[in-house]
């Protein structure tokens, strides 16, 4: 298809990450007859959603380099030599800089930075002089905007003025039928007794698991019947699996791995947990809001996340035992459809609808 357009999205790797699926939820709903998305990568191995990219007719392409600098210059080579490309869609933070710096040395007119995050969470001296030199390179080189909320897009480009606010959008009525399928899901596939509690994350320091643990040794210790299931993969596989064994919580604390069957989890679980250290705007937030899941969030998490369903509850990552205190109190899940409909479409979180509107950009361009 000739008259096509091809856009160029630049992310690490195509996991079932926040940012990733947010991707993945808007490809799946564009035109694909009048735009299609490539995906630059910077490793070899196979990405979750690959296959999927592939069968929808979009391609990977990696690009292995040792440096940033010199991931930089190839990228640039890259798109001289694909002049098909003329926008470029990155999503790596701070890291834009560079791969918007490559897209203007390379010709490229229309070079957007989308912000998912609120903080780089770093903090060394040397780190936080990169942070300037990245933030100021990505306002000067950008020439569109885009944050999944205020806050994350107050933090890369200094406002949010002439930024698109593009939240983290689900396809809502797709979860709202797989849930409705899977309300006994962690009962009958795991024998889950008591209080079924899930996290979903990468397993990093940002997520906080160490404080999750925290939570499930105050549980054990009052005697309470709980399962916590932690969905997903990172560096702290094998440090938090340890952690497990030493505090002795095997029976009761479950690793799942990069599981694909998040919506059943969350249709079938009592609580949410995301003790984060900083977030941007969670796209996992809205995934359990849709199913009516409750959560519990730290309060260095985006207040936007809260859609006023009365599903999020945010608190002080002070106190394992006050988190403990609002797991034993239950929370009912909210069950009207039509009013979790209601709030998710007034606040943009429609991926049917946002890709009409990205396509809509993309087509102007």
């Amino acid at each position: 298809m000739k008259n096509v357009k091809r856009v160029l999205h630049i992310v690490g790797k195509m996991d079932r990450a926040g940012a990733e699926t947010m991707l993945m939820n808007l490809y799946r709903h564009i035109d694909h007859s009048q735009i299609q998305f490539d995906f630059i990568t910077f490793t070899n191995e196979v990405g979750d959603y690959d296959a999927e990219i592939t069968n929808l007719g979009g391609k990977i392409i990696p690009i292995i380099a040792s440096n940033p600098i010199k991931r930089m210059v190839k990228l640039k080579q890259f798109l001289q030599n694909h002049p098909e490309y003329k926008i470029v869609h990155a999503h790596t933070l701070l890291s834009n800089a560079f791969h918007l710096l490559a897209a203007k040395h390379a010709g490229i007119p229309h070079r957007i930075s989308h912000s998912h995050s609120t903080s780089n969470g770093k903090s060394r001296t040397i780190q936080k002089i990169y942070e300037q030199w990245a933030l100021i390179t990505n306002r000067k080189v950008a020439t569109y905007r885009i944050g999944c909320g205020e806050q994350a897009a107050n933090y890369l480009f200094g406002s949010t003025r002439n930024v698109w606010l593009l939240p983290n959008a689900v396809d809502i009525k797709k979860m709202m039928a797989d849930a409705n399928q899977a309300r006994d899901y962690l009962s009958q596939e795991f024998g889950s007794k008591g209080i079924k509690i899930i996290q979903v994350g990468r397993l990093s320091n940002v997520k906080n698991h160490q404080f999750s643990l925290q939570i499930a040794e105050e549980l054990k210790r009052r005697r309470i019947d709980f399962a916590l299931y932690i969905i997903g993969q990172g560096p702290l596989d094998e440090i938090l699996k340890q952690q497990v064994k030493d505090k002795l919580l095997v029976d009761s604390v479950k690793f799942l791995g990069m599981c694909t069957h998040i919506t059943e989890l969350m249709a079938s679980a009592d609580y949410m947990i995301m003790p984060s250290l900083h977030e941007g705007f969670p796209v996992v937030l809205v995934e359990s809001q849709t199913v009516g899941l409750p959560a519990l969030v730290s309060d260095r998490v985006s207040i936007e996340v809260d859609l006023g369903l009365n599903l999020v509850d945010f608190l002080s990552i002070e106190s394992a035992s006050e988190w403990a205190d609002r797991l034993i109190l239950s929370k009912p899940r909210m069950r009207n459809e039509e009013s979790i409909t209601d709030s998710l479409n007034k606040n943009g979180f429609s991926a049917e609808t946002n890709a009409k509107k990205l396509t809509e950009i993309y087509l102007s361009m």
